[in-house]
């Protein structure tokens, strides 16, 4: 074991708590002269079991004195009396304490040998049958494996919840696989990644021109890349990556590459006369697209005149008169088997969403309403009057052992709806996408509505634009701003950024602008702000209505400095206060919280009783109750009651201030946006405009003028390389 801070011995004496999913295991361990708690990643452990733990003392704020263990050696107990008391704990699946107390009975000392090397002699006991008898070897086997791939890794500096990712994705061949080709361990899914594969390998004298190694790197550089959106990259740019990377000649990596694209574990394209690589999983994905739209959207389906004529008798029905551009969509809609509806603010495409949906409807058509994240499905809903469901909960979403969506709704069990409409569409990414169509049966419609000038999608691609780029869908921008619209000087200034004008900041109407000459003068303006200013004089406070929106995470003006010191100034410490750290962040009763990824599996509760379960990213609550004796969290959402264990509150953060990123598909009734000298990556004209048109009544901008002009002129938009309008163009010859 690798040297640590802190050493314990002792023996297992009862398990506390064991959550067999990730291996969290709290349990009371007898030293010889004392009990003490232990908590930790230690699967799979047992009562009767002798450990040698490294880790560190803590003092929990309820529970007292803990050993956080961080890596642990097991001995299996060796007398009779200890390892009837390890069988009888439950440790072997089909063992309990009566067949333990007749296996002990019958071999004593010697039980655990039986059960490890000649299983099939437990079957000469009364009431175990071979067939059970072998079960039970298999269980211990398995059991045992797993320890020894801990113990192992721990000596590779891996932790006990790296190896239990392993195990799960390996199983009983962990250790044999890992060995012979040392880079699976960067398997996308078990989070160890490519440097610390690569710097264990190197510690094992492993040889640099490896060809595990050589094909390791090459697919680590473009599952990295998929971080920054790219689907795939050019192979000019992947190779000298690689060289640099893996510190070996480029003719290495090019022949690792050949033999990689001969063996389809990449896949190649050329592309307006330059190659690009991609991941197999990425293409499949961008060539389905491309196919997929092509088929839905080359039918007519219906008369254009009898869409006229029904417009007409939506507009005498409910005394409105439609734009061109709108009565234009709502044919394309209608007519075409896809559509994208795209258009800035005040530009109508709510009404004319609605409108569509309502000619749909009148038509007898089933239409399902989904949008990416939970905020943008209620603000759909509330526009649209119907219900609305996020993409993921619409496909009926599942998670893999590695965290990863699998989705019931496929080409085997396709969704019932003759007609999809999809929000907020610039925040769907390629896999997601992809999973939609696949879901979608023949003949089903598609809306999609976007603004291609809010910031992409977190994910890989950057599906909106490129489809409307390919000029082979059919597409209807709405481009006339309502007059009524541009009285609000939010809406005005967000088409100003759009076309590259500054902003009129002249303190009239909805918009402020507060000029600070520091960043601490800019962050004391926005404490002054949330704590009074704004609650005295609107009503809005950061519970209700108010919410302060940063260009980033890091630094004095980001979220997670903002967070502290607004946590700080409306939440601070309190002794009637119960508190959690999770993640190093200091969660208190109380406070403001975000969830951060959608958790389908959180039960929730309504005041009128009404049960159900889910909640999704981007949802924002107030933590009403820490229970640790219990393990649990509350937080009040805007309609239901949640409960968190402890680890699933890993899912929640601080959310006084929260990124621009974060604040996609949501509105707030005013919006307080610190601006001053943001870090060159995050200075540009759609993270501005996106920051903007997230303030319903109020916006606040504080800061720098410069700042907020030199994002209104850089409109270089974060280049993402993806090959989907290059399919989309190929699909369009094929259907000619």
């Amino acid at each position: 074991m690798a040297e640590c801070s802190e050493q314990l011995v002792g023996t297992v004496e009862h398990i506390v708590f064991c959550n067999e999913d990730n291996g969290w295991t709290v349990l009371e361990l007898d030293t010889g002269t004392t009990l003490e708690t232990v908590v930790g990643v230690l699967p799979q452990v047992q009562a009767g079991e002798t450990l040698r733990l490294q880790g560190e003392w803590t003092e929990h704020p309820s529970f007292g004195r803990q050993f956080k263990a961080s890596a642990c050696e097991s001995t299996l107990p060796t007398d009779a009396t200890a390892i009837l008391r390890y069988l009888a704990s439950g440790a072997v699946k089909g063992i309990g304490p009566a067949t333990a107390a007749r296996i002990v009975d019958k071999f004593g000392a010697d039980s655990l040998r039986i059960l490890e090397e000649e299983p099939q002699e437990l079957a000469q006991i009364k009431g175990i049958s071979l067939s059970k008898a072998m079960e039970m070897g298999r269980s211990f086997a398995s059991q045992f494996g797993l320890r020894e791939v801990v113990m192992t890794f721990a000596s590779y500096g891996l932790t006990p919840n790296e190896a239990l990712r392993c195990w799960k994705k390996f199983g009983p061949m962990t250790l044999t696989r890992i060995k012979a080709n040392p880079y699976l361990l960067c398997t996308p899914g078990l989070y160890i990644g490519f440097e610390r594969a690569d710097a264990l390998c190197m510690s094992l004298q492993g040889d640099k021109l490896d060809p595990h190694r050589l094909e390791a790197g090459i697919q680590y550089v473009l599952r990295h890349n998929l971080n920054n959106g790219h689907t795939c990259l050019p192979k000019d740019k992947v190779v000298p990556t690689a060289v640099t990377l893996l510190d070996v000649p480029t003719e290495a990596v090019e022949t690792a590459m050949e033999r990689m694209l001969t063996g389809l574990e990449l896949r190649q394209e050329t592309i307006d006369g330059r190659v690009f690589i991609f991941l197999p999983r990425l293409h499949e994905a961008e060539a389905f697209i491309a196919v997929r739209m092509q088929l839905m959207s080359g039918v007519d389906t219906v008369s254009t005149q009898d869409i006229s004529l029904r417009i007409d008798a939506m507009e005498r029905n409910f005394h409105i008169v439609y734009e061109q551009q709108q009565r234009q969509a709502m044919v394309e809609a209608i007519a075409k088997g896809v559509l994208i509806l795209t258009g800035g603010p005040g530009t109508g495409k709510t009404t004319t969403l609605r409108g569509i949906i309502t000619l749909l409807e009148s038509m007898g058509e089933t239409v399902a309403i989904a949008a990416p994240t939970g905020r943008a499905v209620k603000r759909i809903s509330q526009l649209t009057g119907r219900e609305a469901k996020t993409l993921h909960r619409l496909l009926e979403v599942k998670w893999d052992d590695s965290d990863s969506p699998v989705f019931d709704r496929n080409e085997r069990n396709q969704l019932d709806a003759d007609a999809v409409v999809v929000d907020e569409m610039s925040m769907v990414d390629v896999h997601l996408f992809e999973s939609l169509l696949r879901a979608t049966k023949t003949g089903c419609r598609l809306i999609l509505v976007g603004d291609t000038d809010q910031l992409p999608a977190v994910g890989a691609g950057c599906v909106l634009q490129d489809l409307i780029d390919s000029g082979k869908v059919p597409v209807v921008q709405l481009t006339q701003v309502f007059r009524q619209a541009l009285e609000s000087r939010i809406v005005y200034n967000a088409h100003r950024i759009v076309s590259g004008q500054p902003m009129e900041l002249d303190n009239k109407g909805d918009c402020f602008f507060m000029p600070r000459p520091s960043a601490q003068e800019v962050t004391r303006t926005v404490l002054e702000l949330c704590g009074t200013r704004l609650p005295a004089a609107y009503g809005y406070t950061v519970f209700e209505g108010l919410q302060v929106l940063c260009a980033g995470r890091k630094g004095e003006m980001g979220t997670g400095e903002m967070n502290r010191r607004l946590q700080e100034l409306l939440n601070p410490p309190d002794k009637k206060k119960a508190e959690v750290t999770v993640e190093g962040i200091t969660l208190r009763v109380g406070d403001k919280v975000m969830h951060n990824r959608n958790n389908y599996d959180i039960p929730w509760v309504r005041e009128d009783g009404e049960m159900g379960s889910g909640i999704f990213n981007g949802d924002i609550g107030v933590l009403e109750d820490v229970r640790l004796r219990e393990d649990t969290l509350t937080v009040r959402y805007e309609d239901r009651v949640a409960t968190y264990t402890k680890q699933d509150a890993q899912d929640l953060e601080l959310a006084y201030a929260i990124t621009v990123h974060k604040s996609q598909g949501s509105e707030f009734d005013a919006v307080v946006l610190p601006l001053f000298r943001n870090n060159p990556h995050l200075c540009y004209r759609n993270l501005l405009y996106t920051a903007v048109t997230r303030a319903k009544k109020l916006l606040i901008l504080v800061g720098s003028k410069d700042t907020a002009q030199q994002m209104i002129n850089n409109d270089r938009k974060t280049l993402r390389y993806t090959g989907l309008k290059h399919f989309l163009s190929q699909a369009a010859e094929v259907f000619l």
